[in-house]
């Protein structure tokens, strides 16, 4: 009975040292699901770029309340490029867009297993490189950059960092020719912390994420253009995997605290 006992404690104690406090590891296990030995399966994400920082630590949590759960490499893209790959055939289990457009389109589609839920929300800063060397202070500045022989870079209109783009441009009432426009944010931004471009819209999570190489720069234009992020599980014709359990064990991850803890502390606002 001593042996046994001891193997528990010893068992309790190492589930505490998973994402370095116990409190931690307490809700990112019991987030998923109540029966974690009985969870198998493979699971295949579609999500958008600027949630690759969240979505590699919350599949990391998975595997580790569920040891027999296998999460395959997460597809990271612009969300109009996912949407387009699925509706035309590609396989996953869940699909995060940055937008409720693109999410629309799967769902228009047919391959969404019930109704998506808005799990956060984002907005946007102009990036630039550390030291902010082009002093852009203002969606009027990155205009009179563009036009002065600067490399501003945006993402693509389809985009949905792209769409939000256009909104606050216009709301200032600015307009500028990008030295190129990107299919997704973090193309963008690593033009920007690469010393590529000299400034850029981006997520302010993306900048965030970039640590010292880049500044971002609030504008208040941004406010009336904020991303919304819906998440759902695929239907069967669309289903990597024979696992729709672990497709909506990830999807309960993203919505419980422990998945909006995740999220908040990498910038994302809850909706």
């Amino acid at each position: 009975m001593r042996a046994v006992v001891g193997v528990v404690v010893a068992l309790v104690a190492l589930a505490g040292c998973s994402s370095g406090t116990p409190e931690a590891a307490s809700t990112s296990t019991t987030a998923a699901t109540e029966a974690a030995d009985e969870l198998t399966g493979t699971l295949t994400i579609f999500a958008a770029a600027s949630l690759t920082a969240a979505f590699d630590e919350l599949a990391a949590e998975l595997e580790y309340a569920h040891p027999g759960v296998d999460v395959r490499a997460v597809t990271y893209d612009g969300s109009s490029t996912l949407a387009t790959q699925l509706v035309e055939g590609a396989r996953a289990d869940v699909f995060a867009s940055a937008d409720e457009k693109n999410m629309a389109t799967v769902v228009d589609a047919g391959l969404v297993d019930g109704a998506p839920t808005v799990f956060s929300t984002n907005s946007l800063q102009i990036a630039v490189p550390a030291g902010n060397p082009q002093d852009v202070t203002s969606l009027a500045d990155l205009a009179t950059l563009a036009s002065s022989g600067g490399r501003v870079v945006l993402c693509a209109a389809q985009v949905p960092c792209g769409a939000a783009s256009q909104k606050v441009l216009a709301a200032a009432g600015v307009t500028l020719t990008p030295a190129s426009e990107e299919q997704n944010v973090t193309a963008v931004l690593t033009k920007v912390a690469a010393g590529e471009a000299d400034a850029g819209l981006v997520y302010r999570t993306d900048v965030l994420v970039a640590g010292d190489d880049v500044e971002g720069v609030d504008v208040d234009e941004a406010a009336g253009a904020v991303n919304r992020y819906p998440v759902a599980v695929l239907g069967p014709d669309t289903r990597a995997s024979a696992d729709p359990a672990v497709a909506q064990a990830f999807v309960d991850l993203v919505l419980s605290d422990a998945g909006q803890k995740v999220l908040a502390d990498l910038g994302f606002v809850a909706p």
